[in-house]
Parts: C-alpha cells; structure tokens; sequence
C-alpha cells in the first residue's frame, strides 16, 4: 500500500508569498510614520509633567506657608521659586526625575531642533501660572 505525502505545492507557496507581500506593501506606510507621532507623544507627556512639577512645588510653597521663602525641596532637591511661587525655568527640571532624550536649557526641553518644550515661569504676579508651549515643526 503507497502512502501519499502531504504538502505544499510549489503554486501554493508562491501564491502565499505574493498575498504576504502585497498586504506588506499596505501596511509598511502605516507604520512609516509612527516616528513622529512618538515625538508628538512624548512631547505631550513632558508638557503634562511640567504642569504637573510647577503645580506640586507652588501648592507644596502654599502649604508650608512661606510665601516670603523662594525656594522648596522637593525629593531632597531645593527648587528656587519666582515671586509667585512656581519653579524658576532654570530650575523645572530639577523638580523632574527623569529628561532622559531632550537636551535642557533654561526651561527647554528639545528633542530636536524645533521639536521641544518651553517653560516660562514668567515671574509675574501671583495670579499668572507658567507658559507651557510645544513646538511641533520639526518632529
């Protein structure tokens, strides 16, 4: 009695192979542009954190009730404050535990040229917070 192998015929094969790489072909530029929508995001999260920084060093400056004192610390680090008790731009980053990937210059934060965040403390009266800008154009 013979036994019949069983597989793939060589048709088979290749008309597999033509159907993986034309859904390839679609999805490749789907996934092309993914790098800048990462930059965007991470963009968003740091600016979110800055908010975030600035909020908990000026309500921990409200707290301790020392609106005379310019200065907070923070997990071990002292934070300088403006008259209106956010963190100097000089200082945001400290209040930051990690800016790994962004080069920090005096509140900003660059991932690339023109892809970065600014932090102004603008050092005006009590009732102005921080600016917070993106810039996207470079991403």
């Amino acid at each position: 009695m013979k036994t019949k192998q069983a597989g793939f015929t060589l048709i088979e094969l290749v008309v597999v192979i033509t159907i993986l790489g034309i859904l390839a072909a679609f999805a490749l530029p789907r996934f092309a542009n993914l790098e800048t929508q990462a930059r965007l995001a991470s963009l968003d999260g740091l600016a979110g954190s800055l908010r975030a920084a600035a909020a908990l060093a000026r309500s921990q400056w409200l707290a301790e009730g020392s609106s005379s004192a310019l200065t907070v610390t923070m997990e071990g680090v002292t934070i300088n404050l403006t008259a209106n008790g956010y963190p100097q731009d000089t200082d945001i980053a400290n209040t930051l535990q990690d800016t790994s990937g962004y080069t920090v210059t005096n509140g900003l934060f660059e991932l690339r040229a023109n892809c970065s965040v600014l932090y102004d403390d603008d050092g005006g009266p009590s009732s102005v917070s921080p600016s917070i800008t993106r810039t996207v154009t470079g991403c």
